[in-house]
């Protein structure tokens, strides 16, 4: 499959159903909020983005399934079979939405061999857009145009480090890494945010790592691991090795980490 040919149509595609959460959003009076089984909330935007992303991925690629949050997941039995695969998050945030931070984003990857080779993450609110894909890099979108993305490079020795953060999960994990980090460094600066955008801090540079010692799913991270990776970061899984998708029954991420500059020595910290 042709990345560089494939990539405008999917980076097309996110902002088509990013305009439409952003219709949305626009109008909280409309707004009608679920909850699923899991209690995680569910939007009209969530739908809508979902119904968009899927039936623009099946006239595209007609014979790549598609893994979506918001619809039934295959039994592993049939999922490990598949050798490439769309996993997409239509909506990223929920409840920042909800709660109108408007760090929302829409996320589509594609999955080959357990690996996250393409990324498209649409905020629609910032209209900015982060893509990555094998063979091509990783480029931020928006009002100045397209810009390269390349990780922050850290020298040796103390040096404020830059932490992205969640606001609402993982705080007491969080709390005794930057308490070791500071005893090393010095305090870090910590920028705090939600959904998928906290990678895409570290892939442009802005943020050095991003800890995140809480649980998450695998639509919530393939786009923007594939943005990181190709702007030359890297996602480590608890054990310290590359996150990999779709290799296990359940959807559910460990704990991981977000890495910029793959030559400082994170593993002395993390451990």
């Amino acid at each position: 499959m042709n990345l560089a040919t494939l990539l405008p149509s999917i980076e097309q595609l996110a902002k088509q159903a990013g305009e439409a959460t952003l219709a949305v959003y626009k109008k909280p009076e409309l707004w009608d909020v679920e909850h699923k089984d899991d209690c995680s909330p569910l939007t009209q935007a969530d739908i809508q983005s979902h119904n968009i992303i899927a039936e623009g991925l099946a006239a595209l690629t007609p014979n790549i399934p598609v893994l979506s949050e918001e619809d039934d997941v295959p039994p592993f039995e049939v999922r490990s079979q598949w050798q490439q695969y769309w996993l997409i998050d239509p909506l990223d945030g929920t409840k920042e939405f909800i709660n109108r931070k408007g760090e929302f984003t829409v996320n589509i990857a594609l999955i080959q061999n357990n690996k996250a080779v393409l990324g498209v993450v649409y905020a629609p609110v910032l209209d900015v857009c982060y893509t990555g894909a094998e063979g091509i890099g990783a480029f931020k979108i928006d009002a100045n145009g397209k810009t390269p993305l390349r990780v922050k490079k850290l020298t040796q020795g103390k040096q404020t480090l830059n932490i992205v953060a969640s606001r609402r999960h993982g705080a007491e994990e969080v709390d005794r890494l930057l308490e070791t980090i500071t005893r090393e460094y010095g305090e870090p600066q910590l920028t705090s945010m939600g959904s998928s955008l906290k990678l895409c801090l570290v892939a442009e540079g802005k943020a050095d790592i991003y800890p995140r010692l809480a649980p998450t799913c695998e639509w919530d991270t393939a786009a923007s691991q594939a943005v990181v990776e190709q702007a030359g970061g890297v996602v480590l899984d608890d054990q310290f090795k590359p996150m990999q998708y779709n290799a296990k029954p359940d959807l559910l991420n460990g704990y991981f980490y977000v890495i910029g500059d793959q030559q400082f020595d994170w593993l002395a910290l993390l451990k």
